[in-house]
Parts: C-alpha cells; sequence; structure tokens
C-alpha cells in the first residue's frame, strides 16, 4: 500500500523505494546507475500499483452492494472478487455465471472484459452504446517526460474511480437475474 505523508499528502514510495535500493547496493555491491531511466522497469510498477488501486476500489465497493443487495437465504445475489492464480494481481468479478476479468496483458496493457457462459467474451457498453462493439477494452500506459505514467483508454485520461464505477454498474446490470 502506497504510504502518505501527513504534511501534503505526498507519496513517499519511490523515495523509500531509492533507500532500499541504496541498502541494497552497499550490501551486494551491485550498483545500477540507470534502471531509472528503464520506462519498463517505472511501467511494471505503475501497472501493478494501478491494478491494485482498482482491485481496493472494487472491493469496498463490492462489500458495500452485498451488504445493502444480498439476502442471506440467497448467496446467488453477492458478487465475489477472486485472485486469478499464477498472476501478479489479475483478478476477476463473479455472479450468476457473468465474469468481469481484469487482467495485466503486460506492462503497458490492462484489459478488462466480460466473460459469460453463454454469450463469449463481451465489452462494457460505452455511453449510449446499444451492443459493445469491441471483445474487450484495453487501458494503456503512456510515457511522458520523466517516465511520467498515465493511463489513457482511447487516448484519455483515466480515472480509476470513474473506471471501477463504470464496470460495477455494467457488471451488475449484467449480472443480475
Amino acid at each position: 500500500m502506497e504510504q502518505q505523508t501527513t504534511k501534503n499528502s505526498l507519496s513517499t514510495t519511490w523515495i523509500e523505494n531509492l533507500a532500499i535500493e541504496e541498502l541494497n547496493m552497499e550490501e551486494t555491491g551491485i550498483v545500477n546507475f540507470s534502471e531509472h531511466l528503464d520506462p519498463m522497469h517505472m511501467l511494471e510498477a505503475s501497472s501493478i500499483e494501478f491494478m491494485e488501486k482498482m482491485k481496493e476500489r472494487f472491493d469496498v465497493y463490492l462489500t458495500k452492494f452485498n451488504e445493502l443487495r444480498a439476502n442471506q437465504d440467497d448467496k446467488t445475489r453477492t458478487i465475489k472478487l477472486f485472485k486469478i492464480s499464477n498472476t501478479i494481481n489479475d483478478f476477476m468479478l463473479f455472479r450468476n455465471s457473468l465474469k468481469l476479468v481484469v487482467a495485466r496483458r503486460s506492462s503497458d496493457v490492462i484489459s478488462l472484459g466480460f466473460l459469460s457462459n453463454s454469450g463469449g467474451l463481451f465489452a462494457a457498453r460505452l455511453n449510449y452504446q446499444a451492443d459493445a462493439s469491441q471483445k474487450i477494452h484495453e487501458v494503456k500506459a503512456h510515457v511522458g517526460p520523466f517516465n511520467n505514467i498515465q493511463w489513457k483508454f482511447n487516448g484519455e485520461n483515466v480515472d480509476i474511480d470513474s473506471l471501477v464505477r463504470h464496470y460495477l454498474t455494467e457488471f451488475i446490470k449484467h449480472s443480475a437475474r
């Protein structure tokens, strides 16, 4: 989990990692002066962090939804969140034979798609689109100046809260009986 300073709510994770790397360098004698210039190293860390933030938000909203909606006698109405085995942090939501799969396809691409036992693979609807035109949606990393990484969908910056709200709403609507 990302640590915060109390003064300005600035992320201190990067400086903590830098201190740990320096301690490891002193212990091992291995020096890597240019790792911070490698965008692949930064993309890997950013994609893991982005996935964890999405998973945390899904979990909070699912817990609240399940508390408000689920009848204790009918467990099929609850939404479950599962980690996908043999991956770093891929996960899926499941209810009534519908799955929402969120997976890191590579260090710079995260895919989101629905998987149904009856209808195959499909994407969430966008705005007033009647049917999903793509099989899955991809959120892609954009590396900017100074290795500033921004996550984008169709060329636009992604707000994690909006993404989670949209996908969870679509999942709930499609998995309701």
